[in-house]
């Protein structure tokens, strides 16, 4: 297990992470999101023993980074997002000396480096020099060397990026596997990657966490607006006033339809349900209905509320 107890880490006096507690139990695949500069990679150095927190106390397996960083860090497998490879190394040459920084025994190494070497998909460039590898390929080597000590705990920033769309499924397929039997933590910007591979999702914006729940906890419980869709047959031109004037909802939008159609784009701005209203209103005008959905929120609305709307 990971616990954050009031972690604070400050520069120059500015708060980068701000009493931020989180506690994450083992075999979870962590979704850790929030925009640029709100204290994701901070909090993840701090987790992995790059950097000590200013303030609280941060704990792996009860081991405390500050005074226990050594054991922790064997404990971890840690991709920043800028892969940490040297570029005049080839790839079998790199993994073995990954292997000397973690006193991987010689005898199993063989094994352990053709293991990881298959399930990373490096393969076909083992010959080459990491400077030559695409950055997608150099990512690859990247999780290679976060994966090569077997460690309980993997801590993943962005390790997607500059892969192509296979390359990305093939790695969320990984990700997913290693969480059956690992921690996983995964910062990235692609929400539909976390929708897709995490069990739970924290959020971060400015140094504190505003939400933390699984996928669909989010998308179902922040509260703010619901959107319906709406198709109606009519020639009247006062759909839109008069959606306004009965629902009492000022976002009334018209969207492209086809001639002799409105289709309207209508927001509420609570939670509630119109759709009841708007029937009512379309017999009663005799507009002729051909459509209406109710919009599920996306991860995206979600994320765009809690980073944006909120601040």
């Amino acid at each position: 297990m990971i616990q954050l107890s009031e972690v604070t880490k400050s520069y120059s006096g500015v708060k980068a992470v701000d009493t931020v507690t989180l506690s994450i139990p083992s075999g979870q695949i962590l979704g850790f999101l929030g925009p640029n500069g709100a204290g994701k990679t901070t909090t993840m150095r701090m987790i992995t023993c790059y950097m000590p927190p200013t303030s609280g106390k941060i704990t792996v397996d009860g081991l405390d980074t500050l005074d226990q960083s050594l054991e922790v860090r064997r404990k971890i497998g840690y991709l920043p997002e800028m892969a940490p490879v040297y570029q005049d190394i080839n790839v079998v040459d790199y993994l073995n000396y990954v292997c000397d920084l973690r006193k991987i025994d010689k005898d199993k190494r063989p094994k352990r480096i053709k293991e990881i070497v298959g399930r990373c998909g490096l393969e076909d460039v083992l010959s080459k020099d990491v400077g030559q590898l695409s950055k997608g390929y150099r990512q690859r080597v990247g999780l290679a060397q976060a994966m090569m000590h077997d460690p309980d705990i993997l801590v993943l920033d962005e390790p997607t990026a500059g892969l192509d769309p296979n390359q990305i499924a093939e790695i969320r397929m990984l990700i997913k596997e290693l969480g059956r039997e690992k921690t996983v933590i995964l910062s990235t910007h692609i929400l539909s990657e976390v929708q897709a591979t995490c069990s739970r999702i924290v959020i971060i914006n400015q140094g504190r966490i505003v939400a933390d729940d699984t996928p669909e906890g989010l998308q179902a419980g922040v509260a703010g607006h619901s959107v319906v869709l709406t198709t109606v047959k009519t020639g009247a031109a006062d759909v839109v006033a008069k959606a306004r004037t009965v629902l009492g909802v000022e976002d009334v939008r018209m969207v492209p339809s086809v001639p002799g159609t409105h289709r309207l784009r209508i927001e509420s701005p609570t939670d509630r349900d119109i759709r009841e209203d708007f029937f009512k209103l379309a017999v009663r005008e005799n507009w002729v209905m051909l459509e209406m959905t109710q919009e599920a929120r996306s991860l995206e609305d979600v994320f765009h509320k809690l980073t944006l709307e909120d601040n």
